[in-house]
Formats: C-alpha cells, structure tokens, sequence
C-alpha cells in the first residue's frame, strides 16, 4: 500500500511541475507581458519602466523559478488589476466556486443513480437502450450551449430562477445542473455496469433463494457494493466540475475563481491567469489522487499495479 502511495504521489507532483511550466510559458507566449499591463496608448520609455519593475527584463528561466520558489511558499504573486495578492483573491472567490461545484455534484449523484439502477434492472430493454441514449446526448452536448439554453427557458421565458449573480442559493440552480449533466452519463454507465455484474452474482441469488424482497436485494445488498466506485469517480468528476468553472461562471456571472480566471485572461492580469490556473490543476490532480486511494481501498488488486 505504501508502495501504491509513494507512485501515485510522485504522479501527482510531476503532473503539478508540468502544470507549472506550461502555464507559465503560455502566458510568455502570448506576447509581450509588459506591453500588454502598459497598454496601447504607452511609450517606449512607460513600457520600458512597467518591464523594470515587474521583473520582466530577467532571462526567463530566472522568472520561472523564481515564480515557482514563490508559490512553494504560498506566494502566487501580485494582481496587475486588482494590486492585491492573488492567493487573497482566489480565497475569496473560492466558496462560490467550492458551493457551485458541491451542487453540480450533488444534482448528478441524484439523477446518475437511480437511472443507473433502473437501466440495469431494464437490462437489454427499450427502457435501458434510451436511458443509454440520454446519457450520449449529455456527454456530447456542449455546456456553454446547455446554459444559454436553461437562461432562456427557466430565466427569461418562464421566469423561474435567476439567470445571473450568486445573491441567493437559487442562483446557483442552473449552473449546478449544466455542470451535473456533463458528470451524470459517466455516473450512470458506471452505476449500471457496477448494477448488472451485482445482481447476476452468487450472493444475490442466494438473497433472492432466502426470500428477500425485490427492494432489499437491489438497494441493501446490489448497490451497496456497486455504489463503491462511485464514490471513487465521484471524487474526479468533481475536479472536473471544479476546473471546468471558468466556462460555466463566466456563463451565470457567478463571482468565482473561474470566473476570476475568465476576468484576469480578458484583461491580461497573468499573475491572477497562471495562479488560478495552477489552483484548479492543483484542486483537480488531489482529487485524482484521493479517488485512487478510494479505489485502491475498495479494490485491494489495485495495490500492485
């Protein structure tokens, strides 16, 4: 197990350094960072200055690692926009961001489960085949379309919920169900794959021999055990929610990091556009790695790969 640990760790930290350069480069490669904080209207002499006092005049390997030796510290530099500390203002911005994707998570475990199960006890079935078809549909379907489509319907047509803003818990309705409807289709195929080996197995015949009824077989004793990689999956499918915020936020003007990070690109604030991104792939690579932990609890074959 400890083996296990120490491999999966060490992915982890490798994956982060990778997402450390790339961003990193890719706001070096998107041109010159001082002439962008200057702006169109700045002299040769103002952009000269601002490059000066930013650091930027230094070879950048040096700007690399002196970026890296500050965040190992905690230190994710300095708003060009905002002058203040980056890290204050992700902290800020984080619960609306943590409560967005808790509520995506929450709507696709209510909605992916039991479909999953009826999918599996229709197995084969017309019933199976559409719910089958559904969860296509949700993986194929662009977010950013799904949004502008509920704002439409349930916003302006009916009325319904806010289209905007996170004043109130309704605000976060919609966004929560565009992000539940990419995370349910993975939820459910894995609820059914997990229902369908459940119930043809030696234990829940015996159930069913011993008398037990249709709803103790299939909730008490089938999805018990086919619930546990869920709970595995789940812990991903909400790093997906949590990193795919920028685009749904920046939908619902929802005062998150993503939308910090949609603000910061569309201003050329890059402190705030490399901390957010090494944030969220942060965010994400932990809950990778803690779903491999849970997978590796429930399946100790796992241990020795």
């Amino acid at each position: 197990m400890l083996t296990f640990l120490a491999r999966r760790a060490l992915l982890a930290v490798l994956v982060t350094i990778t997402v450390l350069t790339i961003s990193f480069a890719l706001t070096r490669l998107s041109g010159d960072l001082a002439t962008a904080i200057a702006g169109p209207q700045a002299t040769a002499a103002d952009i000269a200055i601002i490059r000066e006092a930013y650091g930027l005049d230094r070879p950048l390997v040096v700007q690399f690692f002196d970026w890296v030796g500050s965040a190992l510290h905690g230190d994710l530099g300095r708003s060009y926009l905002y002058h203040e500390p980056t890290a204050d203002l992700i902290r800020v911005r984080l619960p609306v961001t943590l409560t967005l994707g808790v509520t995506g998570l929450v709507i696709a475990l209510v909605v992916a489960i039991p479909l999953g199960i009826l999918a599996a006890m229709r197995e084969g079935t017309a019933l199976d085949r559409a719910i089958m078809v559904v969860a296509v549909i949700g993986q194929a379907m662009p977010s950013f379309w799904l949004g502008l489509l509920l704002i439409i319907v349930f916003g302006l047509r009916l009325g319904w919920l806010p289209i905007s803003g996170n004043d109130s818990w309704d605000g976060y309705v919609l966004p929560g169900i565009v992000l539940a409807f990419s995370a349910i289709p993975a939820l459910m195929r894995l609820t059914r794959g997990g229902m369908v080996d459940a119930l043809a197995s030696d234990y829940i015949r015996t159930a069913r021999a011993k008398g037990l009824g249709r709803p103790v077989i299939v909730l008490k004793h089938a999805l018990r055990n086919a619930a546990m990689p869920v709970v595995a999956v789940a812990a991903v499918q909400l790093g997906f929610m949590l990193s795919g915020s920028i685009v749904i936020e920046s939908v619902f003007s929802l005062k998150g990091v993503g939308y910090l990070g949609w603000e910061s690109i569309s201003k050329n604030d890059f402190p705030v556009v490399q901390a957010v991104v090494l944030f969220l792939a942060v965010v994400y690579i932990a809950l990778t790695l803690l779903a491999d932990l849970l997978n590796a609890v429930l399946d100790p074959r796992l241990r020795s790969q």
